[in-house]
């Protein structure tokens, strides 16, 4: 699977986790350079709390467009360590 926004592909794997109709990709598979740390937050009752990046790729910037769960619930653990993707970033098989 390959997560793209603006024409780059933000985070590529095998191996993701879906969750709600979300891939999960492993935080090793994104690329860092288009990441910029978001001070927003968002709870969900059975993941815990969700923490944004922004993502700037080739001079534009898409708002809280990745999030990931820091300590996610028991519920969620599978997601731990991983993030997921919207707001017009596509993911698309290989």
């Amino acid at each position: 699977m390959k997560a793209v926004w603006n024409g780059q592909i933000i985070a590529e794997s095998t191996d993701t986790v879906v969750v709600e109709g979300n891939h999960y990709f492993p935080a090793g598979s994104v690329r860092q350079e288009f990441l910029r740390l978001s001070d927003t937050t968002s709870v969900c009752p059975w993941k815990g709390t969700a923490h944004y990046y922004t993502l700037e790729v080739n001079g534009q910037t898409n708002p809280d467009a990745v999030w990931y769960y820091p300590e996610p619930k028991e519920a969620a653990r599978q997601i731990a360590g991983r993030v997921a993707f919207w707001r017009g970033v596509t993911v698309q098989e290989d």
